[in-house]
């Protein structure tokens, strides 16, 4: 039973009815043009995927449809974002599993799983990493990958964090009550040493306008 507002009611939900095609790119940056595409992942065929934080699940789809791997599960805690991707792309089944969890949970439970984790603005920004990253590496298989989009600064161009500290940020209620949820905005170096006290090693930074993209190989000798 849901004990707290879907704060993820609202969003979405006009583009969804404008739009329900699979799309013909994978886009990592905020403005959604321009930047490195899917081959930041590597080669996923015929590999396990996870979304975290896949909201519509738009960027699933395109390797679920696209890339030929095993299976992409697009995981995201809201109900109405389940529901909107359900709606534009359960066709894509069973190479697209969406699955209704929150990211970190879903993780623990599902050790060794995955070969390649990513998140496009998703569970990464909206979830403590000091939860989240080790659970992505626990769901990981030696070697695999993480590889994620935050945003480089706030959006009204404050700079990230120095530390671990969240931000709260404007949303909204079901109801359309005005409330607030938690992201965490950080600088490289603060990512850099959360993805090593993961197990991350590999870790590569790189900056495009207001996006910082990250990525991180958990190590072959990982148990």
């Amino acid at each position: 039973m849901e004990t707290t507002p879907d704060l993820w009611h609202h969003y979405g939900r006009g583009r969804a009815q404008r739009d329900g095609t699979i799309p013909d790119a994978f886009r990592w940056t905020w403005s959604g043009d321009g930047g490195p595409g899917a081959e930041i992942l590597g080669d996923v065929t015929g590999l396990r995927v996870g979304d975290l934080g896949a909201g519509p699940a738009r960027h699933a789809a395109y390797l679920a449809s696209r890339r030929d791997p095993a299976r992409v599960d697009a995981i995201d805690a809201s109900p109405a974002q389940h529901t909107l991707a359900a709606g534009l792309y359960a066709h894509l089944a069973p190479r697209l599993r969406l699955v209704h969890a929150d990211a970190a949970t879903h993780l623990r439970r599902t050790p060794d799983t995955y070969d390649v984790l990513y998140s496009v603005f998703g569970a990464v920004d909206f979830t403590d990493p000091r939860a989240l990253l080790p659970a992505a590496a626990t769901a990981l298989r030696p070697g695999g990958r993480l590889a994620f989009a935050t945003l480089a600064h706030y959006a009204n161009g404050a700079p990230a964090q120095p530390g671990v500290v969240r931000a709260d940020i404007p949303a909204r209620t079901p109801a359309g009550d005005a409330t607030t949820m938690h992201r965490w905005v950080l600088q490289p170096r603060v990512w850099t040493e959360q993805l090593a006290r993961a197990g991350f090693t590999r870790i590569t930074t790189r900056q495009e306008a207001r996006t910082l993209l990250m990525t991180g190989m958990l190590s072959s000798l990982a148990s």
